[in-house]
């Protein structure tokens, strides 16, 4: 058996150049990993500004160690004589690296951009992740053309034949584009709104406007994801406008019931004068054409229901958290086997879910203890205490 001497120093010196190179990759990937990336870090940290934070929590740096071998590899390939193939691979590792790093480098660009003021009312998180979408796609298709050996130019060449079929790939992706640009454009949502959408279960604030998804924090604190295309394609509330005006709606009734509806006599307007304000109102009634003690019932008479009416809308003008320059309305609705309901629809000063709810509970705690002074009654379906005091027995009942 006759060994060639010569092929075997041939393998052992291709084989030590191979090691050597490989080895120097890894040794580019360790100090620029562990080396440069730090110091760069440990520099970074020492600023006060919030941005080259948001660099270090993106992790965008880490792409530097990941080429770096690869950068190795292709400066070396001549002296090793690097297959054309495993150059080929090299080159289009490093292409998904770029394209990754790209990615990443929109990602950064949006977490810089939030910072700002402007990112509440104009966010460009979907269009980011658009061209994440794109370059993405044509990173990798280019990098699969460079690593069999073909052009990439190819592929842009045919992408015209391929548009009907990229079409129907990227049709959510489209149809998700242009609703963003409707919402942003139309000042439709803003990052904070609150939005009620029915036909998702959403009714909450919404904390993020992406590509294909507008993420709302419902109040019970479940998050819904609602498409962002299909959003636009039915009707949804945006209770942008209540905040803006800085008055939030009471629309509430107090059913009175009918049959505690009567007239008013003098000792009742007496009475109901020393109510501080109802004073001005029965000053200014007297002065009218208002029979008080007669009998005819044609003529013009006061009411209790009516002075009630009176009594709320006064009350309701001297509140410190009722807004006086929005719709402020007391009226009556039609009567109903409910009773006859006093509506009040107002406005207070303050939109914050707490304190409206603390308003609006103070005021009808007040007018549902008031409304006896009236010597009228709140309306309420028998209970089953009721139905026991029909049909007790007394203790005094004998045969």
């Amino acid at each position: 058996m006759h060994i060639d001497a010569e092929a075997i120093k041939q393998f052992i010196f291709n084989t030590s150049e191979y090691s050597i190179t490989f080895f120097a990759a890894f040794i580019s990937y360790f100090i620029v990993k562990n080396v440069l990336i730090r110091v760069i870090i440990s520099f970074l940290q020492r600023t006060k500004n919030t941005i080259d934070d948001l660099l270090i929590d993106s992790k965008l740096l880490n792409h530097l160690a990941f080429i770096a071998p690869a950068i190795v590899l292709l400066y070396t390939k001549e002296i090793i004589n690097m297959p054309p193939e495993l150059t080929q691979i090299i080159s289009a590792y490093i292409g998904l690296n770029i394209t990754f790093f790209l990615v990443r480098l929109f990602t950064l660009i949006n977490s810089i951009y939030n910072t700002f003021n402007i990112s509440t009312t104009r966010p460009i998180k979907g269009y980011l992740q658009l061209a994440q979408v794109i370059i993405g796609f044509m990173g990798v298709v280019a990098s699969v053309y460079i690593a069999v050996g073909k052009s990439p130019l190819g592929f842009l060449s045919g992408l015209g034949a391929m548009t009907a079929i990229l079409m129907l790939i990227f049709r959510d992706t489209i149809l998700s584009f242009i609703a963003g640009m409707q919402i942003m454009f139309n000042d439709l949502i803003h990052k904070g709104d609150w939005i009620e959408v029915p036909r998702f279960g959403a009714d909450g604030d919404v904390i993020d406007i992406a590509l294909y998804n507008v993420t709302v924090q419902n109040f019970d604190k479940t998050i819904v994801y609602i498409p962002t295309s299909k959003l636009m394609d039915g009707s949804f509330k945006n209770w942008r406008g209540m905040k803006e005006a800085g008055g939030r709606r009471i629309k509430r009734a107090i059913n009175i019931d009918q049959s505690s509806v009567r007239f008013i006599s003098k000792d009742d307007i007496d009475r109901y004068r020393k109510f501080k304000v109802l004073k001005e109102y029965f000053d200014k009634k007297l002065q009218e054409d208002i029979d008080i003690e007669g009998t005819d019932i044609n003529r013009r008479k006061l009411t209790n229901i009516g002075t009630f009416r009176a009594y709320i809308i006064n009350y309701l003008r001297n509140h410190p958290h009722i807004r006086q320059d929005l719709t402020f309305l007391v009226r009556q609705l039609p009567p109903s086997p409910d009773g006859l309901p006093i509506e009040i629809y107002v406005f207070t000063d303050d939109t914050d879910w707490i304190r409206y709810e603390g308003i609006q509970s103070d005021i009808f705690d007040h007018l549902l203890a008031a409304v006896r002074e009236f010597d009228l009654a709140v309306f309420q379906h028998p209970a089953g205490s009721d139905f026991k005091k029909l049909v007790q027995v007394p203790d005094n009942y004998s045969d």
